[in-house]
């Protein structure tokens, strides 16, 4: 069997990656349309990046409207001040929302329309040059075919598929990351882990996709912690980063499963930003998940170092599971209780976020598939885990 693989057509990290990705913005046009968020600004982030573009003398407009889980009159407003401002390329600069943001603004400049009608979409036009510039070390939105927008008609969160939302280019400065306050380290960092795990169990798994997520887990299990107590060890914030790019690059192509496949309702109908929704869940859906990839769970055992001589594959899998949930017990993962989210609530959308998971089709990637009953109760397993730690 042939795999197309794909990644981002160029990648520049390491010292100085911003400044020296300049002399590849600046082929990219004459005026780019940098979207991104107010915290960017706060940071002096976005100041950084304004400072380089000057240095070269590529203009732009700054669209930093962003908030934390994009929906569809955020893109389709951005897409207005696009072709007003006569921009010609995307700098997409943040977490993952502004970089999901970005790409679907690229989309609909190119398609027309409104985005709420690209779902499951193809994409026949050639869409304005990307950079994406990610601050968080979590999505690896700069490395992935990915972008998810929710509509917010219909309380749906959209996620767009296409080769053509790959970036054209990836910037990877580490010292961008280091702003990252530890609540959203921890998110976004068990979001970059719940990445390179689906996409090692998923049934579209192939050699290469293992290859980066094997790579990604070693990095974060090896790094995740330090970069949250420690947010100013560069070390530890450079292998995250380069961890969830791999971890992006992986899931890109082997696609992700039941915990994304929970996820993205309980982000659309309650605003829980993404990559929290992701940690939320990482330890109830593994539980169920756990004995259709024993074997494999086994092997990343060996990976993170959990793994001792003489252990049966059921040990070794045993193994990465308790190290999985220590590590979410030492990172402080919210609950659903602490977005106020209520359990009434909660409950009477279990049918609606348990049929969106199942008509996403990512839960059909879990190699022990469920059903939209066995989502329901893992829904309510979920909320309850969550109840008894609050």
């Amino acid at each position: 069997m042939a795999y197309a693989f794909l990644v981002p057509h160029l990648t520049i990290y390491g010292e100085n990656a911003m400044k020296t990705a300049m002399v590849e913005l600046k082929a990219f046009g004459k005026k780019a349309m940098i979207v991104t968020d107010k915290s960017m600004v706060d940071l002096g982030n976005l100041k950084k990046l304004t400072d380089e573009l000057d240095q070269v003398g590529v203009s732009h407009h700054v669209y930093a409207e962003v908030n934390a889980e994009p929906n569809h009159t955020v893109i389709d407003d951005g897409v207005k001040l696009y072709q007003n401002e006569k921009c010609d390329f995307l700098i997409g600069l943040g977490g993952g929302s502004p970089i999901d943001a970005m790409k679907a603004i690229a989309a609909v400049s190119a398609q027309g329309g409104s985005v709420t009608g690209y779902l499951g979409k193809a994409l026949d036009k050639d869409l304005p040059p990307m950079c994406a510039i990610p601050t968080t070390a979590g999505t690896g939105s700069e490395a992935t075919k990915f972008s998810i927008i929710t509509n917010s008609d219909t309380n749906v969160k959209m996620l767009l598929s296409n080769p053509k939302l790959m970036v054209d280019l990836a910037i990877l400065e580490t010292e961008l990351t280091v702003t990252a306050p530890p609540s959203v380290t921890a998110a976004t960092g068990v979001d970059a882990l719940t990445h390179a795990l689906e996409a090692f169990t998923s049934v579209k798994a192939n050699v290469m996709s293992e290859t980066f997520a094997v790579s990604a887990l070693r990095r974060i299990y090896g790094n995740l912690h330090e970069a949250f107590v420690n947010g100013g060890n560069i070390n530890a914030r450079r292998e995250m980063q380069l961890g969830s790019y791999e971890a992006g690059i992986s899931f890109s192509n082997a696609s992700v499963t039941i915990i994304h496949g929970m996820s993205r309702p309980i982000g659309a109908l309650f605003h829980v930003p993404h990559g929290m929704s992701n940690a939320m869940l990482l330890k109830t859906c593994l539980n169920f998940f756990k004995s259709g990839v024993v074997d494999k769970l086994c092997e990343l055992s060996k990976v993170i170092g959990v793994y001792k001589a003489g252990m049966s594959a059921e040990q070794g899998s045993e193994a990465f599971v308790a190290a999985t949930n220590d590590l979410l017990k030492s990172l402080k993962i919210k609950t659903p209780m602490d977005y106020g989210i209520k359990k009434e609530d909660f409950f009477k959308y279990i049918p609606k976020m348990s049929e969106d998971a199942m008509a996403s089709g990512s839960p059909s990637n879990t190699r022990r598939t469920p059903t939209k009953e066995d989502l329901a109760e893992l829904y309510t397993a979920f909320w309850n885990d969550c109840e008894q730690r609050a």
